[in-house]
């Protein structure tokens, strides 16, 4: 065999291993080799997202990971749909009471809370990680309503601080506002009623994500005094579906209309 048709083959090898890992790759960084984490920077995906979750009571028919599951879920659609981006693992935890006092959802046993400054901080060095490894835009979110206002300030404080850069941060509020706009929005059409916490909404996503972390038999049982808003027997995972597609489309439609975060 000549040197010229051995190196015709080892390229048409390279050629097909790369197309099989275009195929097959997976959108979560853990789930890569520090190697195809580079290469598919170099190759375009220039967007990370770090979507974190919380852990914590959510009454007798959720699981406390509910955040979690959907968080990961959700950033996994993201970045299928931007085509650009890979998934950064998220916290799971979040601010979300007082330890000391049990205030809010640390009255409940599994909760775990951890304070602003440490939220915000692991989403700062999340960020600069992101931005050592090479990407180019940094979108920070959250599915827990602790600890919003600790992202967006950290995303204005990366985005002043990387100006010159060329790197940009972003604190994706729409993720969380405007998808929950739009679910309310869809249960008044309804005539469906609307609960803050453990209800309808997040019940309804968990049931889509993840259905084997809801307990059905408890859906009656779930009221203020166990720790939900109500409303839960009213969900579905068909429900569900819209909501996270409500959180997706969200998400997608923010990140592209910002500088620097569009598909290239």
């Amino acid at each position: 065999m000549s040197q010229m048709t051995v190196k015709i083959c080892f390229a048409v090898v390279m050629a097909m291993s790369g197309s099989a890992f275009a195929q097959t790759a997976s959108t979560y960084i853990e789930e890569l080799t520090w190697m195809e984490i580079r290469d598919a920077i170099a190759a375009g995906k220039t967007t990370a997202l770090y979507y974190a979750g919380s852990t914590e009571q959510n009454g007798p028919h959720m699981a406390t990971g509910k955040h979690n599951w959907i968080a990961r879920h959700v950033a996994g659609r993201i970045a299928a749909e931007l085509g650009n981006a890979l998934v950064y693992p998220g916290l799971p935890f979040a601010p979300t009471g007082d330890i000391q006092r049990k205030t809010q959802h640390m009255a409940y046993a599994g909760s775990v809370s951890v304070s602003e400054d440490t939220f915000a901080r692991v989403a700062r060095e999340v960020a600069q990680s992101a931005a050592a490894a090479g990407f180019k835009c940094v979108v920070l979110m959250g599915d827990h309503g602790g600890g919003q206002r600790a992202l967006n300030l950290v995303a204005k404080t990366l985005s002043v601080q990387w100006q010159g850069r060329g790197v940009r941060v972003i604190y994706g509020r729409d993720v969380y506002e405007r998808a929950n706009q739009r679910a309310m929005s869809l249960l008044k059409e309804r005539g469906l009623p609307y609960g803050d916490h453990a209800s309808i909404i997040d019940t309804s996503e968990l049931m889509f994500v993840e259905p084997s972390a809801v307990r059905q038999v408890q859906l009656t049982a779930a009221n203020p005094q166990t720790g939900s808003a109500g409303f839960a027997q009213s969900a579905s995972a068909e429900l569900g579906q819209q909501f996270i597609e409500f959180k997706v489309q969200a998400a997608v439609a923010q990140i592209n209309s910002s500088a620097g975060c569009a598909k290239r």
